[in-house]
């Protein structure tokens, strides 16, 4: 545990953050490999949230924002600007 010693605060909060990462991915990959038949009997320890579904826009709406940034670049252009 020497090395403990020669690492800055920050660097040891890195390494605390790290290993809880690591922690949490090893439950993770071990609820995947565990066989369906001991999955049935173990609990997850922390519920699984379902992936975020990207909101779709209508054309309509899509139409509307391509104009309103049409007209914004058109009016940068006109005051000579390259970037807004």
């Amino acid at each position: 545990m020497s090395i403990a010693f020669n690492l800055s605060s920050k660097q040891l909060r890195q390494a605390a953050t790290l290993r809880e990462r690591i922690d949490k991915l090893e439950k993770q990959l071990g609820a995947i490999l565990t066989p369906a038949s001991e999955a049935s009997v173990k609990v997850a320890a922390e519920p699984v949230k379902p992936p975020k579904r990207r909101r779709k826009m209508s054309k309509a709406a899509r139409a509307k924002q391509s104009q309103a940034m049409k007209k914004r670049w058109a009016k940068v252009k006109a005051a000579g600007k390259k970037s807004l």
